[in-house]
């Protein structure tokens, strides 16, 4: 079933409203796309657009009621399991999608409905809040700061933590605090200068007055590793997994009880500290993939986590490994 909403003003325009009854057609009347053209007086590939852009805009809500109960379920067993206040379980589809953009998406309406007047959020990378771009759609707010975690990658394949940080801002018209400083430099004391003298301590003031944070995490694995790949060379890889690495949050290693590998790469990561990033008034915590199930796990027992947003792949495989002793 669909639900329309209309825009914030009474009057809609002619595009808008042409719009509406298309998707209204579509996906309440069940009308193919061939018989609404004929209709409304437009062409197969003009509904096929305004059908993409009504989606695009939010304009049109999709959920499905078959089979939602069991990621409720599942979501409410996270929130006991794990102190959670708030548990997000989408539908796992195949094995082989990206998790990614069905969590990214979840995660796009909860920053919708959450993000206030006057609040502060700290950001830090990946493609599942990559994806959440995709549905974040927030009413104006006044005062808000978004506030970058993390250095940013000269040459990245994927994603750039400065990137993300700069789309959210400018959705909402908020002011945006930089980490403008490479993910990884050369060692601690490059990390102290700039940290020191290249006006980074501003932001990392900022960074400890957050109201809310959002971070992912990946996992670290012989066959590879999410995207520390990209900052890391495969030597310095096979040392953090010799060492216990089995997840990176912000770039941060750490093994599965949660605490950052000593290894020197974590020294030379340019990031907001986990433990002071930590201590936001409310942490979110999105990424999907049973694969993903241990850097979860660890994640969680280093962070006070608040809310969890993954899939029902990750779900069930976390609950299958029982809950972290304290």
């Amino acid at each position: 079933m669909a639900r329309l909403r209309g825009e914030t003003n009474r009057t809609l325009s002619s595009a808008a409203s042409l719009r509406l009854r298309a998707a209204w057609l579509y996906f309440n009347q069940k009308m193919t796309q061939k018989e609404i053209g004929d209709r409304l007086g437009v062409s197969r590939a003009t509904v096929m657009r305004m059908l993409e852009e009504a989606q695009r805009r939010n304009e049109v809500q999709i959920w499905i009621s078959e089979g939602i109960d069991e990621c409720i379920a599942l979501a409410i067993e996270l929130e006991k399991s794990f102190s959670l206040d708030e548990a997000v379980v989408v539908p796992t589809s195949q094995e082989t999608d990206d998790p990614s953009r069905a969590v990214g998406a979840a995660l796009g309406r909860f920053l919708s409905e959450t993000v206030a007047e006057n609040m502060t959020l700290g950001v830090g990378w990946g493609r599942t809040l990559t994806a959440s771009l995709d549905t974040f759609a927030p009413m104006r707010r006044d005062g808000v700061k978004v506030v970058s975690l993390l250095g940013g990658l000269i040459h990245p394949r994927h994603t750039n933590p400065v990137e993300y940080s700069w789309r959210l801002a400018s959705l909402m018209d908020a002011e945006c605090y930089f980490f403008l400083a490479p993910l990884i430099v050369d060692s601690i004391d490059t990390k102290r200068t700039l940290i020191e003298k290249c006006g980074l301590e501003t932001l990392i003031d900022i960074a400890t007055k957050l109201d809310v944070a959002v971070i992912s995490c990946g996992n670290v694995t012989r066959e590879g590793a999410s995207l520390a790949r990209d900052f890391v060379t495969a030597d310095e890889l096979r040392e953090l997994i010799a060492a216990g690495s089995v997840c990176d949050v912000m770039c941060n290693f750490l093994d599965a009880q949660g605490r950052t590998v000593d290894h020197p790469v974590n020294q030379r990561v340019m990031s907001v500290d986990l433990d002071t990033m930590g201590k936001a008034g409310h942490v979110v915590l999105a990424t999907g993939g049973q694969e993903r199930a241990g850097a979860l796990r660890a994640t969680m027992q280093r962070l006070d986590v608040n809310t969890l947003i993954t899939d029902e792949g990750a779900a069930r495989a976390l609950l299958d490994k029982g809950v972290p002793s304290q």
